[in-house]
């Protein structure tokens, strides 16, 4: 199951800045004279614009050099945050869901982060869970502000598949900020030690959940890509543990999403299911 309150507050630090490389020397005009090139004078002191030229220019490339630094790691963040502007952040109209048939139940806000995945975060992975309990717990869980963490969707056991949070938004599901950022999680009903939890419906409705989202972001259909929560790495979860059948999923994902792409159903948000 989605693990805990694993997302930190963010932390604006200081950041680091470039440093400039050494300058090459300058070829002074053959007729300059010693002193023009810094050299010391009869009492063993510099020449008279060596050194402040060369301070100068120093001072001068490093502050530019600052700048640049500092401003593309701005642009960076900026890239992260620009939704978080007045007037900037994009409409969320309810109800509507990412996966076509899905129904919509929202989870409590306290449980995922405003984002606008893919600009801000890149997808490139689908993180398979197993709720420790019924659909009805899980459901409840999500929308408990106090539980501090909530996957995208679950799946039940008959095949019906909810939406709590949306794909541009990031869940707590993974226990890792990084992964939390570029995933998608997908929780199924039941237990890891109950081979009788993992339904050919859940299997199949899964499979076709997980091809959308492979085909939306452009992921690769394979264990690299999709994986269980308990190869993210830092968790102690266990799941989707060893009745899991990596092979069937994988093969009924890739036939979702060969079927899927003549009609481009795996494309776009709609509204949700009433069921």
């Amino acid at each position: 199951m989605s693990g805990a309150a694993q997302e930190a507050p963010e932390t604006r630090g200081t950041p680091d800045r470039e440093t400039p490389g050494r300058e090459s020397p300058e070829c002074e005009p053959p007729d300059q004279g010693a002193k023009d090139r810094g050299a010391p004078d009869a009492k063993g002191r510099p020449g008279r614009d060596g050194d402040r030229r060369v301070g100068r220019r120093t001072l001068l490339i490093g502050g530019m050099a600052a700048a640049v630094g500092t401003a593309v790691l701005a642009r960076g963040e900026l890239g992260h945050l620009w939704w978080r502007l007045p007037g900037v952040e994009k409409p969320r109209e309810e109800g509507v869901v990412d996966f076509r048939g899905a129904q919509w139940v929202a989870a409590s806000s306290a449980n995922w982060r405003r984002a606008d995945r893919p600009d801000d975060y890149a997808v490139d992975r689908v993180v398979i869970h197993v709720t420790q309990g019924s659909y009805r717990s899980a459901v409840k869980v999500f929308q408990d502000p106090g539980h501090g963490a909530a996957a995208h969707y679950i799946v039940r056991k008959d095949g019906h598949i909810t939406q709590m949070i949306r794909e541009l938004d990031v869940a707590f599901h993974a226990g890792n900020r990084g992964y939390n950022e570029r995933s998608v999680g997908i929780e199924h009903e039941g237990f890891v030690e109950h081979a009788s939890s993992f339904t050919d419906a859940m299997y199949r409705a899964s499979a076709r959940l997980t091809a959308g989202i492979c085909a939306r972001y452009g992921i690769p259909v394979d264990r690299e890509h999709i994986i269980g929560h308990v190869e993210v790495p830092g968790t102690d979860h266990t799941d989707p543990g060893r009745y899991w059948d990596w092979d069937r999923y994988l093969r009924l994902v890739r036939q979702a999403r060969t079927a899927a792409e003549p009609t481009g159903t795996a494309a776009g948000p709609t509204r949700t299911s009433r069921r």
